[in-house]
């Protein structure tokens, strides 16, 4: 469905994206957030999913910034890269990346972000400091952010067994983000993921529900 494009980013650099339009004139429009392994098949099937939905999405290749095309195995390897990847990326470079790819769907009408594991932190991110709405899947790097105050509604889905995010840190989530829609699933890390060995599915369904129902509030439209 979807298609790589080229979009602008500030200090003169474009990086690739992934983008995907609705058959429909769209309700709005999101920006989906990749892991830590790039704008892979999970995270295009994901940007499909919310063009299917009415939205145009949209996945920055954040990575680009440093190497292109990176697309890494669910494994030790790809873990151990992804790591080092986002490390020299970095969130002001995440951010600034994710308010360019919502301009470059600015047609789209309102836009929300969507993030899953690093990116779940940079969606949140993005609700603090782009004012954007925010649906967080799992941000287990989010912690020492939660004091931002957020400019837009937030939605949280967290894995009850999930070793990233333990209670203590889903207790924190509630204490500072008051006004969030947290939600726990009988998972762990990575449920959404059909390529990860957590891979929950009845999780993943209820959460992508929920997620649509926010969308489709704040965003405009029916879920």
């Amino acid at each position: 469905m979807g298609q790589f494009i080229t979009i602008p980013t500030p200090g003169m650099h474009c990086i690739g994206a992934y983008r995907a339009d609705p058959a429909q004139p769209p309700r709005g429009g999101i920006v989906v957030v990749q892991e830590i392994f790039g704008v892979n098949a999970h995270i295009r099937r994901v940007v499909d999913g919310y063009a299917e939905a009415g939205y145009v999405a949209i996945a920055p290749a954040l990575f680009d910034y440093v190497e292109s095309g990176v697309e890494l195995d669910y494994d030790e390897a790809g873990v151990a890269r992804g790591r080092s990847l986002v490390a020299e990326v970095g969130f002001e470079r995440a951010v600034e990346s994710v308010a360019s790819a919502a301009q470059a769907i600015a047609s789209a009408g309102r836009k929300g972000v969507v993030g899953y594991c690093w990116g779940g932190t940079v969606a949140f991110l993005c609700a603090t400091r782009l004012g954007l709405p925010a649906v967080v899947y799992y941000g287990g790097r989010s912690v020492p952010f939660l004091d931002e105050r957020a400019q837009a509604p937030l939605l949280f889905h967290l894995g009850e067994r999930d070793p990233i995010i333990p209670p203590e840190h889903v207790a924190l989530h509630r204490q500072k983000q008051p006004q969030a829609q947290i939600h726990l699933y009988p998972a762990g890390h990575g449920f959404n993921c059909d390529m990860r060995a957590d891979y929950d599915p009845a999780s993943a369904a209820r959460a992508r529900e929920r997620s649509l129902e926010f969308f489709a509030r704040e965003l405009g439209g029916d879920a």
